[in-house]
């Protein structure tokens, strides 16, 4: 377990707005994850930050940002609107390959609702640029047209109760290409809001970019 990490607030800008994050690093990063958070959600999740605690005490960095202004997300239409959330996390992704703290860091994506939609788009463009992908209650399915060309081992957790979202992500899985795993978690719904359901995607998590983003 790393003794110390690091926290900043930072801003991104891309084209004429300015994007909210927050950038957690632990002493001797084996690695960066972003965050591509779904529907309604920002860099303030506490879903995402339980997550992003746990990954930092075993050596992981995260950024999670806010894909949208708070003037967009009060545009519904805007959180499903997959291309725009894809572009602002290529954005964020080439920030992190340039800001000095982050650039020698392999990259992993962790996506969330929607936001896993995005997360594989993203990762069809950059290829090997992106080491590990981590979908929670993720729809996969919204990114359909991008899955056969994703190389980058992906692990696809659902809760067992979110019936829909589990054929969804079958079928996301069937047309993924490369190294693509799909966990039920038992007892699980979508938001895995019940008692240890989140510590086991957490764990899981972990073991994925362990496995997959450890630069050492």
């Amino acid at each position: 377990m790393n003794s110390t990490q690091t926290y900043q607030e930072i801003e991104i800008q891309i084209d004429s707005i300015s994007l909210k994050g927050n950038l957690r690093q632990p002493d001797h990063s084996k690695g960066i994850v972003l965050f591509s958070h779904g529907s309604g959600s920002s860099r303030l999740s506490t879903r995402n930050n339980y997550v992003a605690d746990l990954l930092a005490e075993q050596g992981f960095s995260s950024l999670l940002f806010d894909l949208l202004t708070k003037q967009e997300d009060l545009i519904y239409e805007n959180r499903f609107n997959i291309e725009l959330l894809t572009y602002r996390l290529l954005k964020v992704t080439k920030w992190v390959r340039k800001y000095d703290e982050t650039k020698e860091l392999p990259i992993g994506y962790f996506g969330a609702s929607t936001g896993a939609a995005s997360a594989l788009s993203a990762a069809s463009q950059l290829g090997q640029n992106i080491k590990a992908i981590v979908s929670r209650g993720g729809r996969p399915d919204l990114a359909m047209k991008n899955l056969n060309s994703i190389k980058t081992p992906t692990l696809l957790l659902v809760g067992g109760n979110d019936g829909v979202v589990i054929e969804l992500n079958k079928k996301a899985q069937s047309a993924i290409s490369g190294i693509c795993e799909l966990k039920i978690i038992e007892g699980a719904s979508h938001l895995f809001e019940e008692p240890g359901k989140l510590e086991i995607v957490a764990a899981q998590t972990g073991n994925w970019f362990d496995k997959y983003l450890n630069k050492y």
